[in-house]
C-alpha cells in the first residue's frame, strides 16, 4: 500500500504536500549516489514549472494513498522543499523547520521567523554537499541559515544579514519596504533577486540584483530605470531614475541554466499602471539578463526585453 506524508492538516495545502512526501518518502536520501529527486526551491526548480516527474504515484494507485505521518504545526502560505530527504518549511508561529521526509520527525526548528519570505526560500549547497544553505530575507534583510543546525550563517554579509535597502540610490530610511514575497532563484553561486517596491509616488526603484552567496557581496545590478548611458534612457523623462519606482520583480524569477539566461517579468512604473511619467513600460516588460558561467564576472547585463500595453492587472506576467 502506497503512503504519503502531510506536512499540514490546513485545506490549501494538504494534497500538494502530500504528493510531495509520498514520493519522497520512499526515496533515498542522496541524489548523486541513487537517484533521488529534490524539490530544491520555491516553484521546484530554476524553470519555475511546478512540475515533478516521477512515476510511483499513477492514476491507477493514487486511491490508494494512506497518511504515512503528520506534521500537525504547518503553514500553507509558505512553499516548503525537499533536498536530501529533509523537509524545510514553515511551523507554528511562523517557525523555520526541519523534518524528516521518511518519518516526520522534527530535526530543528528556528522561531521567530514570522517576517521571512512569505512563499519560501532557496537551497543552495557546494560541490561536496558539506555547506549546504537556506537563503531568505527577512524585514528587508537578506540572510541565510545553515541547513544542517538551523543556525544564521555569520559569515554571510555583515553580521550575517544583507541590507536590501541599500545601494538603490534613495536613502534607505525612507524605503518602506523592498523585500518580495517570492524568494529569487539561485543560479550557481549567486541568488538572484527582484523586489516589492509598493505602488506609491516615490517608491523605491526595482533594480535587479545578484548577490554572492558565499559572501553576500553584490555582484551585479541592473536598473530597471535606465541610468544616463545605459540602453533606454532617452525613452524616460530626464533623470527619472532619480524619483521614478516601481519597474520591479515581485512575482517568479526563471532561469535557463544551461544558457545563463535568468528571465524577470517586470511590473510598471510608480504609480502603479498609470505610468505618468511618460516613459518606460506602460503595464509589464519582460527582459532577460545574463550572468556568464564565471561567478567572479557575472554581467546582468540585458538581452532583449518585451513591452505589453493597455493592460491593467494587479498579476505579474508569468516569466
Amino acid at each position: 500500500m502506497l503512503k504519503a506524508g502531510c506536512y499540514s492538516p490546513s485545506r490549501s495545502l494538504l494534497p500538494w504536500f502530500c504528493f510531495l512526501a509520498a514520493v519522497f518518502a520512499s526515496a533515498p536520501a542522496l541524489r548523486s549516489a541513487d537517484g533521488d529527486k529534490w524539490w530544491p526551491d520555491y516553484a521546484g526548480g530554476p524553470a519555475s514549472a511546478r512540475f515533478f516527474e516521477a512515476d510511483q504515484i499513477t492514476k491507477s494507485n493514487v486511491g490508494k494513498l494512506e497518511i504515512a505521518w503528520t506534521y500537525p504545526f504547518g503553514e500553507t502560505g509558505s512553499n516548503p522543499i525537499v533536498v536530501r530527504g529533509i523537509v524545510y518549511g514553515r511551523g507554528r508561529n511562523g517557525s523555520l523547520i526541519a523534518v524528516a521526509a521518511k518519518t516526520g520527525k522534527e530535526i530543528w526548528i528556528r522561531e521567530g521567523m514570522q517576517a521571512m519570505t512569505a512563499r519560501g526560500m532557496n537551497y543552495w549547497e557546494n560541490k561536496d554537499g558539506k555547506d549546504r544553505r537556506l537563503i531568505f530575507a527577512m524585514n528587508d534583510y537578506l540572510q541565510e541559515i545553515n541547513a544542517a543546525t538551523g543556525q544564521p550563517v555569520y559569515e554571510f554579509g555583515k553580521d550575517g544579514v544583507v541590507d536590501l535597502r541599500e545601494g538603490l540610490g534613495r536613502d534607505p530610511a525612507t524605503i518602506g519596504r523592498i523585500q518580495s514575497g517570492t524568494p529569487g532563484r539561485v543560479f550557481e553561486n549567486l541568488i538572484l533577486l527582484g523586489s516589492a517596491t509598493g505602488e506609491g509616488y516615490m517608491s523605491p526603484p526595482g533594480d535587479l540584483r545578484a548577490f554572492d552567496i558565499l559572501t553576500g557581496k553584490l555582484v551585479w545590478q541592473f536598473h530597471t530605470v535606465p541610468h544616463p548611458g545605459e540602453f533606454g534612457y532617452d525613452t524616460w523623462p530626464e533623470h527619472a531614475y532619480k524619483y521614478v519606482g516601481g519597474v520591479n520583480t515581485w512575482g517568479e524569477i526563471t532561469v535557463d541554466a544551461k544558457r545563463g539566461i535568468a528571465y524577470f517579468p517586470i511590473g510598471s512604473p510608480t504609480y502603479d499602471s498609470t505610468a505618468p511619467t511618460g516613459g518606460g513600460p506602460t503595464c509589464s516588460a519582460v527582459p532577460s539578463s545574463r550572468s556568464t558561467r564565471e561567478p567572479a564576472s557575472a554581467s546582468g547585463t540585458s538581452r532583449w526585453s518585451i513591452t505589453i500595453s493597455g493592460i491593467s492587472t494587479a498579476m505579474p506576467l508569468p516569466s
